[in-house]
């Protein structure tokens, strides 16, 4: 459900996310039970479990800004952004969201925050330097209408599964690979064929885990993409300014710096654009968190066509 009166909610990305959340809690009941069923102690495990799980749910602001070096700003430090800001959220018609920049030169911006009343809007200082202020604006609106829509919550608890059985996968095969499973001790070797057993268990289960997060988290995030690309500019009046951004920012990722793009990665998920250079197709393509630039175009043209003005 839309939190703004003037950014109407979107149905289908709200279908999405509950069947999204409703997957994850599933998984999380499976990961328990297999965790409680392979010996470790359920009280251990639902403590753990919801400790990481409070954590990440209402510090996820903090965890995202200081992952990319990102500042809260005050109007008097950031009075462009504010202003922007302060524009567009009287136009949508609802809270104003903590503002935020992140001194890097990827050009990008995201959204982020457990709900509205604790939302942030984040901008880096190579995306400023780059776009114009109707450009600016239009990538802004994006980001404002994930705080309307409510994804940013969702897809943070919906990543943070797959984020964590792929840590628990890279940390076995990193004991199965220099330790080995189970040892080498011939006086117990049925005691170690056990626990050769329930470390493959486990990293099996890691890895089905991971996978399946992954795809939840994968179509839940281009589906939110294009809602928010059309909300904001719907939001604007102006699909144009947000196509201009889409292509100049995705045009300028080839001339990032790769080691910067790997650095930020992590939070593709929540960008604008992916932080990846555009040069041909590799895996990063494939599995991209967003839609092809080709289709966020098509999608916005069609929005200048309803809005009766030519692409």
């Amino acid at each position: 459900m839309s939190t703004a009166r003037n950014i109407p909610s979107d149905r289908g990305l709200n279908i999405r996310m509950f069947t999204t959340g409703l997957m994850i809690v599933i998984l999380y009941a499976v990961v328990i039970g297999l965790l409680i069923a392979f010996g470790l102690s359920w009280s251990i495990v639902l403590i753990f479990a919801g400790a990481i799980l409070f954590v990440q749910y209402w510090f996820s602001d903090k965890i995202a800004l200081f992952g990319m070096g990102g500042r809260v700003v005050t109007p008097e430090q950031a009075p462009q952004l504010h202003g922007i800001i302060d524009r567009l959220c009287a136009m949508a018609d609802m809270k104003k969201p903590r503002v935020a920049i992140a001194d890097t030169d990827v050009p990008n911006a995201f959204a982020t925050g457990r709900s509205p009343n604790s939302a942030v809007i984040c901008a880096t200082a190579g995306l400023m330097r780059r776009l114009d202020e109707s450009e600016l604006e239009a990538v802004l609106s994006h980001e404002l209408s994930h705080v309307a829509h409510r994804d940013v919550a969702v897809m943070t608890i919906a990543s943070f599964l797959g984020m964590m059985a792929g840590l628990v996968t890279r940390m076995m095969l990193w004991t199965g690979l220099v330790g080995g499973f189970g040892g080498n001790d011939n006086n117990n070797n049925g005691g170690n064929d056990n626990a050769a057993l329930v470390e493959l268990a486990v990293l099996a289960v890691s890895v089905v885990v991971y996978a399946i997060s992954f795809l939840l988290t994968m179509a839940l995030s281009r589906y939110r993409e294009l809602a928010a690309d059309r909300a904001g500019a719907l939001l604007t009046g102006r699909p144009s300014a947000l196509a201009s951004a889409l292509v100049k920012v995705t045009g300028e990722m080839s001339r990032i710096p790769t080691r910067d793009l790997r650095a930020s990665e992590s939070f593709n998920a929540f960008y604008f654009t992916p932080a990846i250079a555009t040069k041909g197709v590799s895996l990063s393509t494939l599995f991209s968190t967003h839609p092809s630039l080709d289709q966020r175009l098509a999608q916005l043209a069609s929005i200048e066509a309803e809005l009766g003005r030519p692409s």
